[in-house]
């Protein structure tokens, strides 16, 4: 029996999606009454989130671009960055690797910024992916080299075994072509 991913960025959730999308809608409401910005553009991440994960990357990314704003409104620097790669990740499942990218770019800054090293190396990955998706498996591999040791660094095993599947490939695909 092998051990399923953990949810990207770290995000937490109580397994029952569908329940946890309705506390969610029933909570914004209250959260824009409220005036609370920072707990409105949460709430829509997670949204994004649990969308992404029941293959629904259109709503997905309609959540992620309306937090983008509010958690840029409250300078929450983190958010900002977790929201641009989950908005990152919404453009690559729809096939705009461009947007993706952009997404990505605009992130890796600000995850550095406030040293999130764990969220550096998963953006890291995923602009890599992007990149594998392309048709580059050198500018993949030169993505994924810069993940691998941050992974470690921070020990997150899973994705270091996931990068250094992705890493093979990438350089199995330079050396036969």
């Amino acid at each position: 029996m092998s051990t399923p991913p953990p949810p990207p960025d770290g995000e937490t959730g109580t397994g029952d999606l569908q329940q946890e999308l309705l506390a969610c809608e029933q909570a914004l409401p209250q959260l824009r009454a409220a005036g609370d910005k920072a707990g409105e553009a949460a709430t829509l991440n997670r949204m994004g989130r649990i969308y992404h994960d029941l293959a629904d990357a259109q709503a997905a990314r309609r959540c992620f671009e309306q937090a983008l704003p509010l958690y840029r409104a409250v300078d929450d620097t983190a958010g900002t960055a977790s929201t641009l790669n989950n908005l990152g990740m919404a453009h690559s499942t729809l096939g705009r690797a461009q947007d993706a990218l952009h997404c990505y770019e605009g992130a890796l800054p600000l995850r550095r910024e406030v040293g999130d090293t764990r969220g550096e190396a998963i953006t890291l990955h995923n602009i890599g992916g992007v990149y594998e998706g392309l048709g580059d498996p050198q500018a993949a591999l030169a993505y994924f080299d810069k993940a691998l040791p941050l992974f470690l660094q921070v020990g997150d095993r899973w994705r270091e075994s996931v990068t250094r599947l992705h890493i093979a490939m990438a350089a199995a695909v330079v050396l036969w072509t």
